[in-house]
């Protein structure tokens, strides 16, 4: 029997990790970090909850850190074997633990400098830039449809998410016994309205599936509105001079707002003089991006090509990129008709605070919210109304007009999911959710049950046997 154990994104969004056990192997599936609250990012400094050394393989469905973010930790801690993923994945991944662990470094040089002062002991970061190094020597990429050894009785074949950059659904197949089970894990659902990537590969057969339910309890705007929306408000802030900033994350989110903007700009309808990226990360991403066009929707590759572009760069010729301190420091001088995309996603930290601090309180500023904000995170503060900002010991009066556009996000919404599920029903998986809320993950059971479909919601620590 192969034992399935539920260690991460059980009771929330992040922290990804199952440990699959089976056939004599362990095989790690995922290793994300803890975000948002304060008492869960505390999580990523317990010890893991298995033996570091004793595991096969690791098995990581995409590279956005609640999936990836503690792998150096568990290089730190003594894994040693091959981490398995998709190509573009393997390229993304060295960006995003990089700035990973530059911020930690940071983060604990900040936080020592306090506690020397108050006589206490220092502490050290999660994981360093060496471990990182020695992270990525592990990495092992494939492409989709590539079906692969491994361990002696467990296969893997990874399938196009259409959620990010080399995001994948994650098949695994299991001999035991001269019998076969699959177990599938969905990753994180692409938004099949979202724009460059392709909708999620359909999978028709599983016997264990882990499904995501971020969304599970709504469904989001249809894209033609959240279209309409999002052109109205870069008209608007045209019209009263007031600079746009938009929070984003640097994989997945930031290249769909690059080609929104390219749109309007190829209509003619984008009037500011300039669109910055002010987040290395995000340009680092952009570029991997530009060198995977290949694996673009054909809709969204012809419309780059019709605009005689080569690039998502080229696609929006008034896009700036700004790298260093310096050039994010000179942006303030800007009192209008300019629109700053930065890091981070959910206003936690990175450049996108340093612009609400010179923007947020003016009235004629906007800020445009384009991704999932976490509970307890200054973004989801923003989202529910809070009228003030706080950056360091500052509180900056929230003036600016908050704008929320849902329909940008790169997750499947309810009917998404349910449709996507809807390719397994002559199989009927034991069907587990995981990756949402437990509000979220709540109404999409009971949505499910309704259409004719059990699904169980694991706890953390919870473990199946199949």
């Amino acid at each position: 029997m192969a034992k399935l154990t539920f260690l991460g994104a059980v009771e929330g969004v992040t922290g990804s990790a199952y440990l699959l056990e089976a056939g004599g192997a362990k095989v790690l599936l995922d290793c994300g970090l803890y975000q948002g609250r304060r008492e869960d990012e505390k999580e990523n400094e317990e010890s893991f909850a298995f033996d570091v050394q004793a595991l096969d393989c690791v098995v990581l469905s995409h590279a956005h850190l609640d999936h990836s973010g503690r792998l150096p930790k568990l290089t730190a801690e003594g894994f040693t074997g091959p981490i398995y993923m998709t190509s573009p994945t393997c390229e993304l991944l060295e960006v995003m633990l990089k700035d990973a662990a530059s911020l930690q470094q940071r983060d604990v040089e900040w936080e020592n400098k306090r506690r020397r002062r108050a006589g206490k002991d220092e502490i050290e970061p999660l994981y360093t830039l060496e471990d990182v190094e020695e992270t990525l020597t592990q990495c092992v990429g494939y492409g989709y449809g590539q079906r692969r050894s491994i361990t002696d009785d467990i296969d893997v074949c990874f399938r196009d998410a259409g959620h990010i950059l080399g995001s994948s659904i994650v098949e695994l197949f299991i001999t035991e016994r001269g019998a076969q089970k699959k177990l599938v894990f969905s990753g994180d659902l692409g938004n099949s309205c979202a724009a460059l990537l392709e909708d999620p590969e359909v999978v028709e057969s599983a016997d264990v599936l882990l499904l995501e339910s971020t969304y599970g309890d709504r469904n989001h705007r249809p894209m033609a509105e959240t279209l309409d929306e999002f052109e109205r408000i870069v008209e608007e802030a045209s019209e009263n001079g007031g600079n746009i900033l938009i929070p984003s994350f640097a994989v997945g989110r930031t290249q769909e707002i690059i080609f929104r903007l390219g749109e309007l700009y190829q209509k003619g309808k984008l009037r500011q003089q300039a669109v910055y990226l002010d987040s290395p990360m995000a340009i680092a991403v952009t570029e991997i991006y530009h060198r995977y066009q290949d694996v673009y929707n054909a809709k969204d590759a012809r419309t780059i090509n019709r605009g005689r572009s080569t690039s998502l760069h080229s696609f929006l010729p008034v896009l700036r990129y700004s790298t260093t301190t310096a050039e994010s420091m000179a942006l303030n001088r800007i009192e209008s008709g300019a629109i700053f995309i930065a890091g981070s996603g959910m206003c936690t930290g990175g450049r996108i605070r340093h612009h609400f601090k010179h923007n947020i309180w003016k009235k004629n500023a906007h800020v445009i919210i384009v991704g999932y904000q976490a509970v307890g995170t200054p973004g989801r503060a923003l989202v529910d109304g809070a009228k003030v900002f706080r950056i360091g010991g500052d509180e900056i009066s929230v003036r600016a007009k908050i704008h929320t556009i849902g329909g940008f996000s790169a997750h499947a919404s309810q009917s998404q999911l349910f449709d996507w599920l809807g390719n397994l029903a002559a199989s009927r998986p034991r069907l587990y959710l995981v990756h949402g809320e437990s509000e979220a993950k709540s109404a999409f059971r009971e949505f499910l049950a309704e259409q004719g479909w059990a699904a169980e919601v694991p706890g953390k620590g919870e473990v199946i046997t199949f």
